[in-house]
């Protein structure tokens, strides 16, 4: 094929609203980050740490929302400690931008040169066995590497969050699908079911605040959060098993390690806060270790109602 008629396959599926002036600087976004993918590893997270410290030390919302969760979650630390692991998170973020271009435009072959996967042979069984499972996993800033990460080494359906943005969506939808073995929105609980149902797998990450039909409010930190129990539901709606997922992003340019845990027992209970505060609990202990690429830039305890006010206002 030639050159112009590969530029126009890929063009073939978008949108055409997607064409429209507006959603040209979103164009441009998705050109860096396929050009960043061509990058070295120790050269993407060189540019993504420096990036995101530079944006650190700007005074901004995100920088406010950084310091209060911080400030909430892990009240132990002193001030300055506070502030170096600040700073640090902002380095992680940075880095994640990276990560997003090698998830999305990566071949797989690049992407399992970078990991070391413990505890695979754990959801190998559980596929075996014909069994659905939920892999449990959690907004740290590895998050969007991390889900490719499992979808490059085993078939796997990726959960998301649908975008506002009619190109960020429909780009997410089209890179994710074509290295996955499908999609799944995050509101679409029947898909889900039917996944689980047939034995598949599901990597879902349901720990941001959640204030839709069904939110309860569930212990994080020690701190009310908005939560999000359809883990428990789905899992007493299927029979699946679930398995604790998190990716640590290990220093330098080693990459990254997955660590798949074993099965939770007893799970679901009857008590869906319950099981929605043991999911909070791994993730964090996680965090605690970890405590730089956890997603400390999320707003995670906007509540409810007025009995649990705004601590980001």
């Amino acid at each position: 094929m030639s050159r112009a008629g590969e530029q126009r396959g890929a063009l073939v599926g978008w949108p055409w609203r997607t064409f429209l002036p507006w959603y040209w600087p979103a164009w441009v976004g998705l050109g860096l980050l396929r050009c960043l993918a061509r990058l070295r590893y120790p050269t993407l997270l060189r540019i993504g740490a420096a990036l995101g410290g530079a944006l650190g030390r700007l005074p901004s919302p995100q920088r406010r929302v950084v310091r209060r969760n911080l400030a909430l979650c892990l009240p132990e630390l002193d001030a300055q400690t506070r502030e170096m692991l600040a700073a640090q998170h902002f380095r992680e973020a940075g880095i994640s931008l990276g990560e997003t271009a090698l998830a999305w435009f990566a071949p797989p072959s690049r992407l399992l040169e970078l990991v070391r996967f413990d505890g695979l042979a754990e959801l190998d069984r559980w596929q075996s066995a014909g069994r659905g499972v939920i892999l449990l996993a959690a907004h740290f800033t590895t998050l969007e590497l991390g889900a490719r990460f499992v979808t490059a080494a085993r078939r796997v359906h990726a959960v998301y969050k649908p975008s506002s943005n009619l190109l960020v969506d429909a780009a997410f939808r089209r890179y994710r699908v074509a290295v996955s073995a499908g999609m799944v929105a995050s509101d679409d609980i029947r898909a889900m079911v039917r996944v689980l149902k047939a034995g598949g797998t599901v990597w879902y990450a349901p720990d941001q605040a959640f204030r839709a039909k069904g939110a309860l409010m569930v212990p994080f930190f020690d701190v009310p959060a908005a939560s999000n129990p359809a883990t428990s539901r789905l899992a007493r709606m299927t029979d699946a098993v679930v398995l604790p997922y998190f990716v640590e992003r290990l220093p330098g340019d080693e990459g990254y390690v997955v660590r798949i845990g074993a099965a939770l027992e007893d799970f679901p209970s009857d008590d869906a806060v319950a099981d929605t505060l043991r999911h909070h609990r791994l993730i964090e202990a996680e965090a605690r270790r970890i405590p730089a690429q956890y997603l400390w830039l999320h707003k995670r305890f906007k509540g409810l109602s007025a009995d649990h006010p705004d601590p980001y206002a």
